[in-house]
Formats: C-alpha cells, structure tokens, sequence
C-alpha cells in the first residue's frame, strides 16, 4: 500500500512523494469537488455510490474530496439517512485501502472531525500541496480565490469565526435547518444579480498563491467550470459540479491528470 508521509503546519499540508513497494505500479489518485448532494438530489447520490463502488476508485491509491460534497451541512450531530450512507459508503472505500482526503467547501465548512472518522477520511484545512507523481499540486476548494466577490469574501470571514460556528453549533437542529435554508435562498438570490465574472477567481491573485506555495499546478473547485488552463507558467484545473446525469471526475497519474466520465470507472 502507498505511504502517505504528512507534515502539518497552521494552513498547509504537504503530502510528500508516495512511493510504490518495490515494483508495484503507481495507483491512479482521484478528484473530485461540489457534489452538492441533499435529501433532494437522490439521483446526486446515486451517482456518487456508484463511482465510490467503481473499480477504479477500488483500485485507486487515494480520493480528494475538494469540498461541497453537501448542499449544506448544519453539525455533525445531525444523523440523518442521507450522511449516514455517505459515510458508510466512504468507509466502504477506505477500508479497502484507498486513502480518502476532504476539504471543506463553503456549503459544507461545518463538517468536523467526528464525521470524517465515521466516513473514514482525513480532513485537510483550505489550502494543501502534495507531491502528485513529481509535480508539486496545491489543492483548495477554490472560494478563497475568488476575491473579486467582496459580499462573499465578507460573509465567509464572518461564518468563519470560531465563537460564531460555536455558538451556531449549540442551537437545537430545527433552528439550524431553518437558519441554513434561509441563508441559501439569500444566497441564490444574491447570484442572479452578481456579475459572472467576479464569481470566477482572481487570475492575479490566484497566481500569486501558487507561486507561494512553490506549486507548479492548481486543482480546486467552486466555480463549476470544468476545463484545464495553461497561464502564468502553471497549470489551473478547475472541477466541475455533478448533474443528475454527469460526474466531474479527474484522475491523475504519471501521465497527467485528465476528465474521465464516470461510465470508465
């Protein structure tokens, strides 16, 4: 099995060469981001079962999870029917040896500790460089970069305070349904009216994060537009969101890192 060698420090973790036993070919590494799976969307679900069941995510040495993997997420003491099979269904993964990382996103950036033990994942903080197959790769959920959005920049510092998520966290579950649903319908009405472009990240800015964290590539999400750019002397790869019907899946390998359709997993 793959050695995973992980060095922590306040807002990074670099993930350090994975290296095969002896002759053992080098497994593929999946990506994924902005599932946006709810009570509502069981074909969403469906989906993902599917890909965590497929034999290449069996047969893959590790899965990130780039955030967004809920349309929302309220605690982690909220049992219901829908975290429960998605837990299980990752664990199902993990236990066959496949190392499974998440990353909040800004719909789910309430999941804790408590259910990534369940689901068998380790939780990453926003910004992570790994090794992947001799490029360095920083990964993020991707709203950090879109600093043109002042509203938004605002609202998730202010979500992201710690006292705040406390206090959020010690109302009785209905209250925070309740809560949460509102902020949605705000927040879907708030996009109708925002400029496309200021919902896309800061091409300066983002560069500028690359270069600091010595990265030669970019995998993140959140913006829902799935294409792979070449600019400023690194490669940017943007996730796509899952329909009822498609799956933004990457994989990366000693090839590259290219789209496959969930029909090839």
């Amino acid at each position: 099995m793959p050695k995973f060698i992980l060095q922590v420090s306040a807002r990074v973790i670099i993930l350090l060469k994975i290296r095969p036993i002896g002759k053992q070919p080098m497994k593929p590494v999946y990506f994924i981001s902005d599932l946006h799976l709810s009570e509502e969307s069981p074909e969403l679900t469906g989906l993902f079962v599917r890909f965590l069941n497929s034999s290449s995510a069996a047969s893959a040495q590790s899965v990130f999870i780039l955030g967004d993997l809920f349309d929302f997420w309220i605690g982690d003491d909220e049992v219901s029917e829908l975290n429960t099979l998605v837990a299980r269904e990752i664990r199902k993964l993990s236990d066959k040896g496949v190392a499974v990382f998440f990353v909040r996103g800004n719909r789910d950036f309430l999941i804790g500790q408590d259910f990534c033990r369940r689901a068998g994942m380790t939780l990453l903080p926003d910004y992570s460089v790994l090794d992947l197959f001799g490029s360095n790769t920083l990964i993020c959920h991707g709203d950090t970069l879109c600093t043109d959005d002042k509203a938004y920049q605002r609202f998730r510092r202010v979500v992201h305070w710690n006292w705040l998520q406390k206090l959020f966290l010690m109302l009785p579950l209905r209250r925070r349904t309740r809560l949460a649903a509102k902020i949605r319908r705000v927040s879907k009405m708030g996009k109708q009216v925002k400029p496309a472009d200021i919902m896309d990240v800061n091409a300066s800015f983002t560069a500028q994060q690359v270069r600091a964290f010595n990265a030669e590539r970019l995998i993140h999400g959140h913006t829902h537009r799935e294409h792979i750019h070449h600019e400023n002397g690194f490669t940017r790869i943007v996730l796509g969101d899952w329909h009822d019907n498609y799956a933004s899946i990457l994989r990366a390998d000693k090839h590259g890192a290219v789209f496959v359709p969930l029909e090839k997993c």
